[in-house]
């Protein structure tokens, strides 16, 4: 396959991943759908998957809160996957140059969404306010096409298209030392993903699980499958029971609420001895 293939074939790629923003939220934009689909078209699927799976759990505590944008993963795992793969490196080179892709193409991304999305949105709220649904929805859909869609597509097509010798050459002067370090600074990536989601999720009433986890992963040799299993089936002992019989449960307020009728409940408590499992 040509280069001039691949890089069309990746700017698709990239494009279909930035697709929600028309679409509707989906998880194509993950590394390990964009990875997949990159060491597809690069003929190591297998290598892509392994690539796509380090770097899900690097970015996994990465989502948008109010101003705070993360990198942008897709334009970075598409090219850290391409660029590795055709140079025939380790999955560390891969994580190494999808991070700092993910952070510059950020900029354009910002810069789209400063100068070509205030358009669309304008236009939506003009046809808005004449009662134009269906100028909204076109409005929508450019806006995201626009926006995000084509000029990310564009970014990962031509930085292929030129960057790939490039980073074949600066790759091959690399010591080995330093591909060393950098694969054990790939271990230590998945950490610091988990850390960026636990400071969103942990709290005074859960850090007890989170504790308990990390105890019966490090001390116990559970595999991480089987800490899934027993951490559902607690949620299913504590919370579960009203799902399956319609009485209440507890909101994090301390109100209780009826799961079927959605009305609070008030002096009424459930008897764990009498639930059926």
């Amino acid at each position: 396959m040509s280069i001039v293939i691949t890089a069309i074939i990746l700017a698709l790629i990239a494009m279909l991943a930035n697709g929600e923003y028309f679409l509707g939220s989906s998880m194509l934009s993950r590394p390990l759908v964009t990875c997949t689909l990159a060491g597809l078209v690069m003929g190591d699927v297998t290598q892509g998957i392994i690539i796509g799976a380090t770097l899900e759990l690097a970015f996994v505590g990465s989502f948008s809160i109010g101003a705070s944008i993360p990198p942008e993963i897709i334009s970075g795992s598409v090219l850290g996957t391409a660029f590795a793969i055709g140079a025939g490196k380790s999955t560390a080179v891969a994580l190494t140059l999808g991070i700092p892709i993910a952070s510059l193409v950020l900029i354009v991304k910002n810069l789209c969404f400063l100068f070509i999305l205030p358009y669309f949105v304008h236009k939506a709220d003009k046809y808005a306010s004449e009662g134009n649904g269906k100028g909204v929805d076109r409005m929508n859909i450019f806006g995201g096409f626009f926006s995000i869609n084509l000029p990310i597509g564009l970014v990962v097509g031509f930085s292929y298209l030129f960057g790939s010798e490039a980073i074949k050459s600066l790759l091959e002067v690399i010591p080995e030392f330093v591909i060393n370090g950098l694969g054990i600074a790939t271990g230590l990536l998945p950490a610091f993903g988990f850390a960026m989601l636990m400071k969103i999720m942990i709290k005074k009433t859960n850090a007890t699980f989170f504790i308990l986890g990390f105890a019966v992963a490090v001390y116990m040799k559970v595999p991480v499958t089987g800490v899934a299993v027993f951490g559902a089936c607690m949620a299913l002992i504590l919370t579960g029971y009203s799902s399956f019989t319609g009485k209440k449960f507890t909101t994090s307020d301390n109100q209780e609420v009826n799961n079927q009728s959605g009305k609070a409940l008030v002096g009424q408590e459930i008897n764990y001895e009498d639930e059926e499992f």
